[in-house]
């Protein structure tokens, strides 16, 4: 999910100080006092720590005898972190992290299987695809639920609604996005006079299209025998050659969006530099707060290829196999998680509650600031393949990420990069699957 750096320095300090009696180390509530827990949050945005906290105050209050303590992470560090605190027996009580991450520490035996202690009522309302992203073989052989799911992010397409409505192209609708095909021909329009139709910032690019080429049924990896290698057929190169012919071949793409990060190209987008700007779900928070006077805007659906259905990465909340107080920790985690308060969460990282309840919530569906169409995007979300691939981290970092922005920057070809992909990519995952 989303990294912030300016935690990071102070994350280390607070979370060596506040996590080293809440885990596995001494007992951290004397005989007639509370049992304390500690709760490692990653947020970060101002209003999503505001919700925390609130909820965190809601529930000490109302619960004199298991009392909460907030402690401040990073998505920067967080797992190098936790890896030092679990091996030292520390870990808090209840992580917050991202289902890629459980996978690693679920099969070390640092989390708890939660198989067997989650309220059915909680259960229920989360649906079965959101649990998917947090099953996973424990080491044992068996599945288990290692986490509770919560916030999940989508694609969409972020739009200068000026300049779409002076395109003249069908407008898409939560129910009937655009195909590849439209969204390209749409980018095509709207290329014209020094603006271009729409802007692909690749910085980071594994995420984005991974998560996209399941429009066409592309997964990347494949396990037989037990044992998982890359794929990189027709179905994994669709998005790929699309995003690239938009660059190359249609010219409809922003070249100088190429090397930026998610949110680098908005004061060009602000200036109507280019037209769409295909982004995370949670990216329109700083088009509410940055966007000048005037400036008009509107969410659409991501396009669809075979399907509209793109992978999904759930944060989550974890309980750590050391924790002395399991139980109250899952009692904690079925309040904080609860339908209203998952709204609440949400509303504050701007990202998709897997609570059935809190997405019937009317601040979920509102028009405003593209609530309904981003909360319509959660029906499209499966779990993504590479949450079970052990070694996608280093896949991602060292293969995948070099790979794709040669490829993006017209350095390779996509034969060229799909061996690199396979290859290197193979050499990665065989080390972890002997």
């Amino acid at each position: 999910m989303r990294i912030k750096s300016a935690l990071a320095a102070a994350a280390l300090l607070t979370l060596a100080a506040a996590c080293g009696g809440g885990g596995g180390g001494e007992p951290s509530s004397a005989p007639n006092e509370p049992v304390k827990i500690n709760f490692l949050s990653l947020a970060w945005q101002k209003e999503s720590v505001a919700a925390n906290k609130q909820l965190v105050d809601e529930w000490n209050k109302a619960n004199p005898t298991i009392q909460v303590t907030y402690v401040q992470g990073s998505w920067d560090n967080v797992n190098d972190q936790l890896v030092t605190q679990f091996a030292g027996g520390t870990a808090p009580d209840v992580i917050h992290n991202d289902s890629p991450a459980l996978s690693g520490f679920a099969s070390d035996g640092y989390l708890l299987d939660l198989t067997d202690k989650l309220p059915a009522e909680l259960k229920s309302d989360i649906p079965q695809s959101a649990w998917d992203t947090v099953t996973f073989d424990g080491g044992k052989g068996e599945q288990g639920v290692y986490g509770v799911p919560f916030l999940q992010e989508s694609q969409v397409i972020i739009a200068n609604k000026k300049l779409l409505d002076e395109a003249d192209v069908r407008v898409p609708a939560a129910d009937n996005p655009w195909t590849w095909d439209e969204f390209s021909e749409a980018a095509k329009k709207m290329t014209k006079g020094g603006t271009f139709g729409v802007a692909w910032p690749m910085k980071s690019p594994v995420n984005k299209t991974l998560n996209l080429a399941l429009n066409f049924g592309g997964t990347f990896f494949q396990t037989a025998d037990g044992k998982t290698t890359v794929k990189v057929g027709p179905e994994e190169r669709e998005v790929l050659q699309r995003i690239h012919d938009q660059l190359y071949k249609d010219k409809s793409a922003d070249p100088a969006a190429l090397g930026q990060g998610t949110a680098d190209p908005l004061p060009a987008f602000y200036k109507g530099k280019f037209a769409l700007l295909p982004a995370g779900v949670y990216l329109r928070q700083q088009v509410v707060e940055q966007a000048p006077d005037g400036f008009e805007w509107v969410t659409l659906p991501a396009p669809k290829g075979t399907s509209a259905q793109q992978g999904a990465v759930s944060q989550t909340l974890s309980i750590a196999q050391d924790s002395k107080h399991p139980d109250e920790a899952m009692k904690f985690i079925s309040f904080f998680l609860n339908g209203p308060n998952q709204a609440k969460l949400a509303k504050g990282d701007w990202l998709l509650p897997t609570s059935q309840t809190a997405a019937a919530d009317p601040a979920m569906t509102t028009k405003d600031n593209g609530w309904d169409v981003a909360t319509a995007s959660a029906k499209n979300l499966v779990v993504a393949p590479f949450l079970k691939v052990n070694g996608f981290d280093e896949w991602k970092s060292k293969v995948a990420t070099p790979v794709l922005q040669e490829y993006f920057a017209n350095k390779i070809t996509l034969d060229e990069a799909a061996t690199k992909l396979v290859q290197e990519g193979n050499e990665v995952l065989e080390r972890y699957q002997r």
